[in-house]
């Protein structure tokens, strides 16, 4: 298989893995609401879905680079598999308990973090190999997380309305497994090819020692603080609004999982379109700025649609708009972390980047489910755009923010930060 090939191939168990997560989140919900449970069991079973989700990310790094990239994305899509098809399973033949659900939820999204990570590393390497720029390789890869929202959350919603949503999780449990398969199929032999100027990688010093030299890279680094702090706000309102708000919002005032599917599948596919079309334009506009105008854009008008209790049509017009934004985002920050991030360090980086953005992510869901008992769900709604606006709004303020503009041609790659540490 040829480098362009196996780029494709990168893409294609990407999108399949990824509609297996988007439509566990259409699903998990309405399997929460058919047992009774109320908006606060919603945000209890999103939080055991995140939690795990964070911690695949801060500790699955290290695991990563040893067990190698191609095995994770495998191990991770048959850990998927096999937990969501043990719900319905156990469902439907000896019971399963509330807590049971929670548990086996739980564990499916314990290796997703580092599935992505297996699968984000070996991107630049292939990138290079066939010739496509970086800014393209990384605004597809963005765009094909966009397209699987796209084929995801109608499906999931459309099953779940037809069928149900436990034979809705037996099937996305086999679109986890077909993902797996894919990846042996295409991938198997896949390596990392290292820039010419990369920095050596240097001996493993020990699990610990090489997650520690991970965390100080990140917390060293003075443009990955503050986007951590900026995303982990922004994913925990986006948390608050996915997997609670949303899915109460489409069930009290919408038309129940299918127009959930089609108001995420809207905005899915105006995202992977922003993502395709910006991976064209990316290396001809400035980052900082672009990133703020389409980050705000991002939130605000399908946050504001539903804080004023507007039904379906608004609902879709305000998603195209938000998602069409929202496709600019991640290509940009995808650039700016291969190109400050070592070679040698990536797949640890980038979980503990995802940990730490991620962190406020199971919050966000237990916040949304709390908050739209107590105040009602378009009052959240409303609460969670004024934020969401005055956050986004902060890279305009200049100072470290200005580091997210590109390198200039020749520049050397970071020099990783050393694994051992001092002596007592």
């Amino acid at each position: 298989m040829n480098a362009r090939w196996r780029l494709r191939s990168l893409l294609a168990v990407q999108v399949v893995s990824r509609t297996g997560n988007v439509a566990t989140t259409i699903a998990v919900p309405f399997v929460v609401l058919s047992r009774g449970g109320s908006a606060t069991d919603v945000g209890i079973a999103a939080f055991a879905a995140t939690v795990p989700i964070v911690l695949g990310g801060a500790f699955g790094g290290v695991l990563v680079e040893r067990f190698g990239f191609v095995r994770s994305s495998v191990v991770s899509d048959l850990v998927s598999a096999v937990t969501l098809a043990a719900v319905p399973l156990l469902a439907w033949t000896v019971g399963l308990p509330s807590w049971g659900l929670l548990v086996l939820v739980f564990l499916g999204g314990l290796f997703d973090t580092p599935g992505e990570s297996g699968r984000r590393v070996l991107l630049p390497g292939l990138a290079t190999a066939a010739g496509v720029p970086l800014e393209r390789a990384v605004g597809h890869f963005e765009a094909s997380v966009r397209f699987s929202v796209l084929l995801g959350a109608p499906a999931a919603g459309l099953l779940v309305g037809a069928v149900g949503p436990l034979p809705a999780l037996a099937v996305t449990a086999s679109v986890f497994a077909a993902a797996a398969v894919l990846a042996v199929l295409t991938l198997r032999g896949a390596t990392v090819h290292p820039a010419p100027d990369a920095a050596p990688a240097e001996p493993s010093a020990g699990y610990w020692r090489d997650l520690g030299a991970g965390l100080r890279f990140c917390v060293r680094d003075p443009l990955f603080r503050l986007v951590i702090a900026l995303v982990l706000v922004t994913n925990l309102l986006d948390a608050a609004r996915s997997t609670a708000l949303l899915p109460l919002y489409a069930d009290r005032v919408l038309d129940g999982a299918q127009s959930l599917g089609i108001v995420s599948g809207t905005y899915g596919g105006a995202a992977f379109l922003g993502s395709l079309a910006f991976g064209y334009v990316a290396h001809r506009l400035p980052r900082r700025i672009t990133f703020v105008v389409c980050f705000v854009l991002a939130g605000g008008p399908s946050l504001v649609v539903p804080a004023l209790g507007l039904g379906l049509p608004w609902m879709l017009g305000a998603c195209v708009v938000s998602g069409l934004a929202a496709g600019a985002l991640n290509p940009i920050l995808g650039a700016v972390e291969l190109e400050r991030i070592p070679g040698p360090m990536r797949a640890r980086v980038f979980g503990l980047l995802s940990a730490g953005s991620w962190a406020g992510i199971p919050l966000g869901g237990l916040f949304g489910g709390i908050a739209a008992d107590g105040i009602g769900v378009t009052a959240t709604f409303g609460v969670v755009a004024v934020v969401y606006t005055v956050v986004t709004l902060s890279p305009l303020l200049g100072g470290s923010w200005r580091l997210m503009e590109r390198r200039a041609v020749g520049a050397p790659e970071p020099v990783p930060v050393p694994v051992s540490t001092p002596s007592a």
